[in-house]
């Protein structure tokens, strides 16, 4: 399991923090461990991403391991076609991935969010 940052940060930023990471890699330096990161421009892209019913699916997810979106969707008690939107989408910001059985799972152990409230 690895850990997970979440953040906002505007596209001209993210871009910027890129490039020196890039800047870092052709001198030869490499972090010791990579750090996976998902960020959004502002907290209203975030908020449509990741809702109240997104992050109780997180949740349950990964209390419970990988499975199939139909065997979510009874866990949920919810329907299989709103579950299954819920998870391309969460799955199309890297917050949920594929086992190599094709089950969804939550690979984070940790999922760390940052909002700084001025820019």
């Amino acid at each position: 399991m690895r850990d997970l940052k979440i953040g906002i940060k505007p596209l001209a930023e993210s871009n910027k923090e890129m490039a020196a990471l890039f800047d870092q890699f052709d001198k030869g330096v490499f972090p010791e461990q990579p750090i996976e990161r998902v960020y959004f421009h502002d907290f209203k892209t975030l908020l449509q991403y990741i809702t109240p019913k997104r992050l109780v699916l997180l949740e349950v997810l990964h209390a419970t391991g990988a499975m199939s979106v139909n065997a979510l969707a009874k866990l949920l008690k919810r329907s299989y076609a709103n579950v299954h939107e819920d998870v391309r989408v969460l799955e199309s910001v890297g917050l949920i991935e594929r086992d190599s059985f094709k089950r969804i799972c939550v690979p984070w152990n940790e999922i760390d969010t940052t909002l700084k409230l001025a820019v």
